[in-house]
This record gives C-alpha cells, structure tokens and sequence, in this order.
C-alpha cells in the first residue's frame, strides 16, 4: 500500500491562505483527526483544526475532501487552506507529521502519483512543469496546452491509427495468399501516418520557448560587443574597456521582447591568441556561434560566419559614421538602429518559435515521435516484416505518453516539481 504523504501546496508563507495537501489511503484519516468530521466529497466545509493528540486548536480553515479516483493524485485527498502565517503552517505539518503512516512529500510527489494512477500521462506532467517554470505569455500558452492534453490526444489519434493498421496486418498474416502480395491500402496508411509524423517533427521545438531564443553577440575584440549586450539590457551586465580581450567567457542576459523569451550572450573576442586563457574563451565563443539561433556579428562582413539567421551590425555609429549598404548601423552611445535591431530580432525569434495555437514538441518527445516514424518508413514488401515495424511505432508512442520504458526521465521530470506539487 503507497504511503500517505502531505506537504505545504501554495507559496511560501506569510500569505493570506495557505493550502496543505494529504494524499493517500489514509488522507481521509488523517483528515477527520485534525478536522473532525469532513464535508461532503467536493464540498468545502470551515472546520477547526486540532492537534490529534492534545486537542489543542491550531486553526479555523476551509476543509475539501476529494475521494479516489476522481481526485488530483487518483487517491484520497484532503485539502486544507488555513491562514498563511509560519506558526500557523509549521503547527498543521507537526500535527500531521505525528500520526503513524504520514510522511511528507518528496518533490513533484503528488504529480508523479497521479501519473502513476493514469490521471495524467508523460506529456501532461512536462507541461506541468513547464507551466510551474513559465516566465513569458508564450511559455504560459504552450505549457498549458500540453498540460491540458493537447498532444496526449493528438497521440491517442495516432494510436487508434497505428491500431487499425495493426490489425489490417495481422489479418494479412492469418488469411491472404502468399502470391498476393502486400496490401496497397496498408502500405499507403502506413506512409501517410509516417508522412503526418515527419510534418510534426518539422514544426518549430519548444526548446527555444523554454530556454530563450539564444541570441549571440560576435566579433572581434574591441568591436562593441560588450557595449551592445549592456544597451540592449539596460544595464551594466558586461564589463567595456578599451583594452582588447576584455572578455573572456561569455555572459548570458536573459530577456523578454514582445513576451518571446530571449537569451542574450556576449562573446569573447574572435582572434588567435597565445593566451591560454582568452584561446579557452574564444574556443567557447566559437561554439556559441554555431549553436546561435540569432547571431549578431560586430566583424567585417566579408569574415562573418555562414549563418542562417545572421544580422551584419555597424557598430560604434556614432564615431564610425555611415554604415556600408547591407549593414544596420548602431550605436551603443547615442542608441541609434539600437530600436530597429530590436525589431528585426523580435521578428526572427517569433518564427523560431511554435505559434501560439500551435502544439509543440520537445526534445525526448520528437525522439519518440521520429523513432515511430522510421519504423513506419521501414520495407513494405513483407507483410510479417509491416506487422512488425507497426508494433515498435506503438512501442515508440508507449514510451512517449510514458506508458513503457521511461523509468530514466521520470526522476529528472519530477524532481523539476516544487516539494507540494
């Protein structure tokens, strides 16, 4: 039998109301021993709240009770939203920490019980997550998708697929002649459902909404790297000195235009050195730019790297002067083109990113959705060999809804999750 666990649900006290949680077979219990006797299942009740053991009263809060399996966690669940003060909450945790069968939650405890009782799948939970973790209007939107169900049901359309063309295989298996070869029907579904599995895995990842659309400032040393990061911010976040090699490492800046998340990095100086250290900073420097999503180049446009998404800056307009045709001329002084940049990137980064009425995937998830793809793209000449290839795309969907073989993500997934969640 699971153990009954507890924990504070809301934010960290002082707070008007707080809300602690008990989930499991003995929630209903625990609750009647604090609270007396409790309301009607979805019914909230003012109770006073009294310690098991003394009597002493602790509190008058707003008592819910939920009964298994129409509950959050698929258990029995009480719920008690008492006033907000430390020594309020400290005493209900004592109090519930004393009776024989309670324990407090891990982290994440609550949501991976309920994932476990099949009331939410793996796909839900990482929107959860996300939700929790969400700074931005876009963030927000996309996690609440995926936590309501958006791709849970997009998925379970695949599967019924995958099912009818399982059973179409199988009954090739039992009952048609050899010499009649392989059904056409069964080979077209199976290449438009890999076809559909292909478009999805071509739509913009969820990783630049959760992690920033990674925004790297390049160029060689004393070009006005630094100086552009600390305008864009509005803020003294890289250090600007005349000297060359100033910067070392890179410096991240967080940021949101428009409600897009944007990860902001200064680099260090691209150039050949025989300084240890500046070579270590240049080498990361090297690999950022690979890796950016936007990359802003400070350098002579004839030395900037071949990016899809490149942006050829005329730095230091303001003593420079007019900036050569192909160039937006900027100026970390006076702020002149600084607006007009911000636009342009805005713009790139918004079509980076999934729409907002739009489904995304992430990484684990397009790993699962490609590897049912590629099983569904396998020989069509065998009927056996279909049969087959349809059985580890199902295997494929299993693991992406987390039904088989996800004991390794579940850990890192849950542990994102505050202690009350």
């Amino acid at each position: 039998m699971a153990d009954t666990i507890y924990a504070l649900s809301s934010g960290r006290p002082p707070a008007a109301i707080s809300v602690i949680r008990v989930s499991g077979p003995a929630a209903h219990v625990a609750g009647e021993r604090i609270a007396g006797s409790l309301p009607d299942a979805r019914t909230a009740a003012v109770r006073e709240l009294r310690h098991p053991e003394s009597g002493e009263l602790l509190d008058e809060a707003l008592v819910l009770r939920f009964d298994f399996p129409a509950s959050a966690t698929g258990e029995n669940i009480v719920e008690l939203q008492c006033h907000g003060g430390r020594a309020v909450i400290d005493s209900l945790l004592a109090a519930l920490g004393s009776m024989e069968g309670l324990r407090e939650a891990q982290p994440g405890e609550f949501t991976r019980r309920a994932f476990e009782n099949g009331r939410i799948d793996l796909t839900e939970a990482e929107g959860l997550a996300d939700l929790i973790e969400a700074e931005t209007e876009s963030q927000r939107k996309a996690a609440l998708m995926l936590a309501e169900g958006g791709l849970r049901k997009q998925i379970a359309v695949w599967q019924d697929r995958l099912l009818g063309l399982s059973a179409q295989a199988e009954r090739a298996i039992d009952y048609d002649e050899e010499d009649e070869g392989v059904d056409p029907a069964l080979v077209r579904g199976c290449a438009e459902l890999a076809a559909e599995l292909r478009s999805w895995l071509g739509r913009p990842r969820v990783e630049p909404l959760k992690d920033g659309v990674r925004v790297v400032v390049a160029g060689p040393p004393n070009a006005g790297k630094s100086s552009l990061l600390n305008a864009i911010a509005g803020q003294e976040r890289a250090i600007v000195t005349d000297l060359p090699g100033t910067t070392r490492d890179h410096i991240e800046v967080p940021l949101s235009l428009g409600g897009i998340p944007i990860l902001l990095t200064d680099t260090a100086g691209l150039r050949p050195t025989n300084d240890m250290v500046e070579a270590i900073g240049v080498s990361r420097a090297e690999a950022l730019v690979q890796g950016a999503d936007i990359l802003l180049w400070l350098g002579e446009p004839v030395e900037a790297p071949n990016h899809p998404q490149l942006i050829r800056l005329h730095s230091k307009a303001d003593v420079r002067g007019e900036a050569p045709e192909d160039l937006l001329a900027v100026s970390s002084v006076t702020r002149e083109g600084i607006p007009r940049l911000l636009e342009d990137v805005t713009a790139r980064a918004k079509a980076l990113l999934p729409s907002e009425d739009a489904l995304a995937l992430n990484r684990r998830q397009a790993a699962h959705v490609a590897e049912a793809a590629q099983a569904l793209d396998g020989p069509v000449d065998d009927v056996v060999i279909i049969a087959e290839n349809l059985r580890l795309a199902r295997v494929a969907f299993d693991r992406l809804t987390g039904r088989a073989g996800v004991e390794d993500v579940l850990d890192a997934l849950f542990g994102r999750f505050c202690l009350g969640k």
